[in-house]
């Protein structure tokens, strides 16, 4: 008989069934009433099969591309590789990317600067989230003054506090 919390596994496995006794056994791998399992789904997942395809092809890519380009030609054509591109490609495409990235991070930042109002506008001090604070309620007791909810504290106040109270 075997053990209920045994493992779902082709190989020999040791487990220990309740009576504490060891047990040997091999189990069957289409047995689905095992203990352990992914509730039916077995494998791997997509995204950890897409990774490890996509680390092997960068390897042999980078290998390919680094034989092509400092291997001699007549090397090449003595293992039979008789058709490969230009040598020109082999610097004119890393510089081709470098070229376009450093073109793309310049794009992104005149973006943000094109998008970004500029300092004299109310809507750099101000947006759709802006809280005023309430006006303070002087009819209360100044020993249970309540805590004040959350707000913004306005520029009028804050340059007073870092211009005017420095002296």
């Amino acid at each position: 008989m075997e053990s209920p919390h045994s493992v779902n596994s082709p190989r020999r496995t040791l487990s220990l069934s309740k009576q504490r006794r060891a047990t040997v056994s091999f189990l069957d791998p289409d047995d689905k009433n095992s203990g352990f399992g992914l509730s039916g789904e077995h494998g791997p997942k997509p995204s950890e099969v897409y990774g490890f395809v996509g680390s092997i092809t960068t390897v042999a890519a980078s290998v390919i591309f680094l034989v092509w380009a400092y291997v001699p030609e007549s090397w090449l054509q003595s293992v039979g590789i008789t058709y490969y591109p230009s040598r020109y490609w082999a610097l004119a495409l890393p510089t081709y990317l470098l070229v376009t990235i450093a073109l793309g991070v310049g794009f992104y930042i005149g973006l943000n600067f094109i998008a970004t109002p500029p300092p004299t506008s109310k809507y750099s001090v101000f947006d759709e989230f802006t809280r005023d604070p309430l006006s303070p309620d002087c009819s209360v007791d100044p020993d249970e003054k309540p805590i004040e909810p959350i707000s913004d504290i306005g520029i009028d106040r804050i340059n007073d506090i870092m211009f005017n109270s420095a002296t």
